[in-house]
C-alpha cells in the first residue's frame, strides 16, 4: 500500500456538524442548551466554510470534486455544486450519514459500500463498487497460514481466533473474550486487539505469559497476515473492515454496536447472504451467558460451516473498488479515461 505523499497540499475549512442523540425527543433538542447553542455555531461554521470553500475553489478550478463523508465534506460539496463543478461522493456505510443524504440530490455521481437496495439514492446516478481496501488483504494459504502462526510465537497447529473491536475498541466485546478466555483458550489461540481505550485494564486481567494467548492495542503493521492466519475473526461491524474480512476470506463472527445504526445494517447485509454469524452484545452482560464460546466451538467444530462461511464472505469482496471509484470520478470530470 502506497505511503501518502507529505507533498500534496492539504488545505483546511470552516465546518461544523449537528448533534442528534437517539434519547432525546425533538422538542429536548431544541431546547437543551447544550445542544441548541453548539448546533447554531456550527450552523454559523458550515456557512463560513461554504465562502471559504467557493473561493478555493474558483482559484484551484478543479474538474471534480469527491466527498467520502463526514461533517467537513459539506461545505466543500456545497460549493462544488454553486460553481457547477461535478460532485461524486462515496458513501461507505449502510445507513447514510446526514452529509451524504443532503449531498446526494446535487451529486453526479454517487458510489456505494454495500448493494443498492440498502440506499434511497437514485439508480440513474448510484453504482455498487464497495469500499477502497489495501490490495495486501488476500486469502493466505495453509502453509502462509502457518507461517505466519508460528512467526507469531504461537502453535501453528492448534486454531487461532482473533478478536478485533475497532480503533479504539469494544468494551463489551473485550469484557466478554477476557471473561470466557479460559474456555477459548482450551481450543484455540487467542489474539485480542483490544483498541488503546481499555488496553492497560485487559493486560492486569489477562494472562500474559501464556503461549496461547496475545493481547495487541493495536496492529499497525501485518493486520492483512494476521487476519489471514485466523481460524475464526470476531469482529464488530465497520464497513472498510468487513470488505478487509470479506478479502481475505476468512470465517466471521460479528457482534455489532446496538448504538451504531450502520454496524446493525451492515450485520444485516453479510448475514443475510450466509457469510457471518451474528451476535447480540446485550447477551454479555450476563455473565453467565456462554453464546460467545459457544459460536467460535460451533464454527470450529463444524468444516462445512467454516468453509462455507469463508467462501460467502469471500464473494462480498470488492478488489477492484478503488479502481472503480477512480473510474467513476474521471467519467464525473468529462475527461477522457
Amino acid at each position: 500500500m502506497e505511503e501518502y505523499d507529505p507533498t500534496i497540499p492539504v488545505q483546511t475549512v470552516l465546518s461544523g456538524k449537528f448533534r442528534r442523540y437517539s434519547h432525546l425527543t425533538k422538542l429536548q433538542h431544541l431546547t437543551i442548551p447544550s445542544v441548541i447553542f453548539p448546533n447554531i455555531r456550527d450552523a454559523f461554521l458550515v456557512l463560513g466554510g461554504v465562502v471559504q470553500s467557493f473561493f478555493r475553489l474558483i482559484v484551484w478550478r478543479p474538474d471534480v470534486v469527491f466527498a467520502k463523508g463526514g461533517y467537513v465534506c459539506l461545505p466543500v460539496g456545497w460549493a462544488a455544486w454553486l460553481l457547477r463543478i461535478p460532485l461524486v461522493i462515496h458513501d461507505s456505510d449502510a445507513h447514510p450519514g446526514l452529509t451524504n443524504r443532503l449531498l446526494a440530490p446535487v451529486a453526479k455521481r454517487i458510489a456505494t459500500g454495500v448493494p443498492l437496495e440498502n440506499y434511497n439514492y437514485p439508480a440513474s446516478k448510484s453504482a455498487y463498487v464497495g469500499v477502497p481496501i489495501s490490495s495486501e488483504y488476500v486469502p493466505l494459504s495453509d502453509s502462509e497460514r502457518q507461517h505466519v502462526k508460528k512467526a507469531m510465537g504461537f502453535d501453528p497447529k492448534r486454531p487461532l481466533l482473533v478478536c478485533v473491536g475497532g480503533g479504539l475498541g469494544s468494551k463489551k466485546l473485550n469484557n466478554a473474550v477476557a471473561l470466557h478466555l479460559n474456555k477459548l483458550l482450551e481450543m484455540t489461540n487467542v489474539v485480542l486487539v483490544s483498541g488503546t481505550a481499555q488496553y492497560d485494564e485487559l493486560f492486569s486481567l489477562t494472562p500474559q505469559n501464556d503461549k496461547r494467548f496475545q493481547l495487541k492495542a493495536f496492529v499497525s503493521q501485518g493486520m492483512p497476515d494476521l487476519l489471514g492466519a485466523a481460524d475464526v475473526v470476531i469482529s464488530r461491524a465497520g464497513a472498510t473492515f468487513l470488505l478487509e474480512l470479506a478479502a481475505v476470506g476468512v470465517p466471521t463472527i460479528l457482534v455489532p454496536g446496538k448504538q451504531m445504526v450502520w454496524q446493525i445494517k451492515h450485520a444485516k447485509v453479510f448475514a443475510d447472504a450466509q457469510a457471518v454469524l451474528l451476535l447480540d452484545e446485550d447477551r454479555f452482560e450476563d455473565t453467565n451467558d456462554t453464546t460467545l464460546v459457544a459460536a467460535v466451538r460451533k464454527v470450529l467444530k463444524d468444516d462445512e460451516l467454516r468453509k462455507r462461511l469463508a467462501i460467502n464472505l469471500h464473494k462480498q469482496a470488492r478488489p477492484h473498488a478503488a479502481r472503480d471509484v477512480a473510474a467513476m470520478i474521471v467519467r464525473a470530470s468529462g475527461k477522457r479515461r
